[in-house]
């Protein structure tokens, strides 16, 4: 903690708003207490098509193949992989599904609603949140 305190001091303190300042800090916070996940995401527009390739996914659809095909994300080339992050640098909305305790590993989750759009959210692994695991 103290390392981190001194990050923050150092080339974060001087961000000029306070809610840059208080998103950089608990994103260090996040990464000193090990917070970190792999996890995979489907982003689309609109409602509607979010809930149908949801539908698709329950039904036995290929998560990765839906990505590729249906993503206006640049990680739908991946399959929607989003690598490895820690806690505070996705958008809130994000975070609270990654990272709570209740989310069960390669389980698909959505619609969530961020100002990019609609996501469709499929934990691979996470560390430091209680009742983590990996796939």
């Amino acid at each position: 903690l103290a390392q981190v305190s001194y990050s923050y001091r150092g080339s974060l303190g001087r961000c000029r708003q306070p809610a840059m300042r208080t998103w950089a800090f608990a994103a260090l916070l996040a990464v000193a207490a090990g917070k970190s996940a792999t996890a995979s995401h489907i982003l689309v527009k609109e409602e509607a098509k979010c809930e149908e390739l949801k539908t698709e996914i329950e039904g036995g659809g290929d998560f990765a193949a839906l990505a590729h095909k249906h993503s206006t994300c640049p990680s739908g080339r991946s399959g929607g992989n989003l690598g490895n992050f820690n806690k505070g640098q996705m958008v809130p909305e994000f975070d609270k599904v990654i990272f709570d305790p209740a989310t069960e590993m390669g389980k698909t989750y959505g619609c969530v609603k961020t100002k990019f759009g609609y996501h469709l959210i499929t934990v691979v692994k996470r560390e430091g949140v209680k009742g983590s695991e990996e796939l």
